[in-house]
C-alpha cells in the first residue's frame, strides 16, 4: 500500500483493488469539499430509496425505520456544522452520509441502504433537487426585480430623455420606456427560467448505474416524495445527463447578458457627463486617491460576473462534447460551475434589484441632453402628414439639419421663412414639430414610448410575473 493511501475496502467502490491510490489522486478525485452542500437532498434522496426498498421487500420495515432514523440524526449533524469529514476517505458526500450512517446505526444494516443503487444515479438525483429548489429561489427574486422595475416605470413616467443608437443621440424617450426595454428582455429570461425549472425537475433515481433497477422499485413512489414533475425515461440517459446544469448554465449567461448591458446603460448615465442618473452610497466605492470620485462598482461588477457566468456554462460545454454514452468522471466537473454560477447570478440578481430601487433620477438633466436635431425624424413625418412620400421628406429633413449646421442656429429655432426656403410645402404648424413632448407621445403604436403605450408595457410586463 503506498505511503498516504487507505485500503480500497473502505471505499463504495472497493473490493477488487488491492493497490494503493497515489495521495494526490485520492485529493484529486474528491469531491466532498464542495458537494457536501448537496448533504441534504443525499439523505432526502436515500429515504425516499430505502422507502421503495422496504416495499418492495428488499428491506424490513423495521431496517428502513432504523435508516431513516440514522439519516435524520446525520442532517442533523449537518445542519448543527457538527459533521466531521474524514479526509481520504469521505471521497464524497454520499460516502460521508453512508459511512456516518454506519457508525450511528452500524454496519450491518446501514450496508443496505445502497441496494440496487448507484452513485451515478444518486449524486445526478442530488443535483437536480439542489439546483430545482435554487432556481426557484432565484426566480423569486428575479420577481422581485421585475417588480421594481414596473413600480419606477409607473411612478417616473413623464421623464423624458435622450434615446440612442451607436451611443448617438437619436429620439426623444421616456425614462421609463428605456426601463421596460430591460424589463421585457428580464421577463422573456423569466419565462426561460421557468421551463427550465420543469426540466430540471426529473427523477433519476431507479436508473441504477446504466442499465435500470433489478428489485422492482416503485419510481412513481420515490417521484412523489422528492417533489419531481416526473421520470427520466431511459436509464442510459438519465444517468448521463447533465442536460440540466448545461441549459442552467445557458440560461444565466443569458440572463447576465442582459445584466452587464442594463448596467453598461447606468454606468454611462451615471458620469458627470451624462449625470441621469445618481447611485445610492450602498452601491458605490470611493476612490483611494481622487476624493472626489463616486465609482458605480456594484454596477461594474456586474458587468464583470458575466463574463465569469459565461466562462462557467462555455466550460461545462467543452468537457461534455466528447464523452462516450453513460456516465464518466469527467461529469463531476458538473458540480462546481453550477455551483457557482447559481450564486453569481443569484447574488447579480439581487445587487441589480438594490441598485435600482435606491438610484435617483435627475429629470432636468435628461431634458437638458435632448437636442433639437433629434427631431429631425418628426420634421420628415411632419412632410409625411401632409402627403410628401417619406423618402423625399427624409432629404428635405436631412437639409434642415444641414442649414442649422451651416447658420449655427438649432434647428427649432430657424425661422419659418428659413424653413419655407428649404421646402415650400412647410407651413407654419412645422413649429409643433420640435417638441419633445410631443414626440414621445406620438410614438403612440403598440411598443412605443407614448404614456399610453408604456403603460400597456407596464400591464404586459406585471402580467408576465404570474
Amino acid at each position: 500500500m503506498a505511503s498516504g493511501s487507505k485500503p480500497e475496502g473502505s471505499m463504495l467502490w472497493g473490493g477488487r483493488f488491492t493497490g494503493g491510490l497515489d495521495p494526490l489522486m485520492v485529493k484529486y478525485n474528491e469531491s466532498i469539499y464542495f458537494d457536501r452542500v448537496l448533504y441534504k437532498q443525499d439523505i432526502l434522496g436515500s429515504i425516499a430509496f430505502a422507502r421503495a426498498n422496504a416495499k418492495a421487500g428488499i428491506i424490513s420495515q423495521d431496517e428502513f425505520q432504523e435508516i431513516e432514523r440514522g439519516l435524520r440524526e446525520v442532517e442533523k449533524e449537518w445542519e448543527a456544522g457538527k459533521f466531521v469529514i474524514v479526509p481520504g476517505v469521505d471521497e464524497d458526500i454520499h460516502t460521508a452520509n453512508e459511512r456516518r450512517l454506519g457508525e450511528i446505526i452500524g454496519k450491518q444494516v446501514a450496508g443496505k441502504l445502497h441496494t440496487g443503487r448507484s452513485r451515478n444515479e444518486q449524486v445526478v438525483c442530488d443535483m437536480r433537487m439542489w439546483l430545482r429548489d435554487e432556481l426557484r429561489q432565484i426566480e423569486g427574486h428575479l420577481v422581485a426585480f421585475l417588480r421594481v422595475v414596473a413600480a419606477r416605470a409607473e411612478q417616473e413616467i413623464d421623464l423624458v430623455m435622450p434615446g440612442y443608437t451607436h451611443l448617438q443621440r437619436a429620439q426623444p424617450i421616456r425614462w421609463s420606456h428605456w426601463l421596460l426595454s430591460y424589463g421585457l428582455a428580464f421577463a422573456a429570461d423569466l419565462e426561460r427560467l421557468r421551463e427550465v425549472i420543469s426540466r430540471v425537475n426529473r427523477n433519476p433515481l431507479g436508473c441504477g448505474a446504466l442499465a435500470g433497477n433489478p428489485f422492482g422499485l416503485d419510481r412513481d413512489m420515490i417521484t412523489k416524495e422528492l417533489g419531481f414533475d416526473g421520470l427520466l425515461w431511459n436509464s442510459m440517459g438519465g444517468v448521463a445527463d447533465r442536460d440540466f446544469v448545461t441549459e442552467t448554465l445557458q440560461w444565466g449567461s443569458m440572463l447576465m447578458q442582459h445584466v452587464s448591458r442594463w448596467a453598461e446603460d447606468l454606468i454611462i448615465y451615471s458620469t458627470a457627463e451624462f449625470g441621469f442618473v445618481r447611485l445610492a452610497d450602498a452601491y458605490s466605492t470611493g476612490s483611494s486617491l481622487m476624493p472626489q470620485k463616486k465609482n458605480p462598482d456594484s454596477l461594474e461588477l456586474l458587468r464583470g460576473k458575466s463574463g465569469r457566468a459565461f466562462g462557467h456554462m462555455a466550460g461545462f460545454m467543452m468537457t461534455q462534447k466528447g464523452l462516450p454514452s453513460t456516465y464518466n468522471k469527467d461529469l463531476q466537473e458538473s458540480v462546481e460551475p453550477m455551483l457557482d454560477h447559481v450564486k453569481t447570478v443569484s447574488d447579480s440578481i439581487q445587487i441589480a434589484n438594490g441598485v435600482l430601487a435606491t438610484l435617483t433620477t435627475n429629470a432636468d438633466k435628461m431634458r437638458a441632453a435632448l437636442d433639437p436635431f433629434m427631431l429631425a425624424t418628426d420634421v420628415a413625418d411632419y412632410l409625411v402628414r401632409k402627403g410628401v412620400p417619406f423618402r423625399e421628406t427624409h432629404h428635405i429633413s436631412g437639409r434642415c439639419v444641414a442649414k442649422s449646421e451651416e447658420t449655427g442656429i438649432p434647428m427649432n429655432e430657424l425661422s419659418y421663412e428659413q424653413m419655407k426656403a428649404i421646402d415650400p410645402r412647410f407651413e407654419e404648424d412645422i413649429a409643433e414639430a420640435f417638441n419633445y413632448d410631443t414626440s414621445v407621445e406620438r410614438r403612440s403604436a403598440k411598443g412605443g414610448t407614448s404614456k399610453s403605450s408604456v403603460m400597456e408595457q407596464i400591464k404586459v410586463l406585471k402580467e408576465m410575473l404570474g
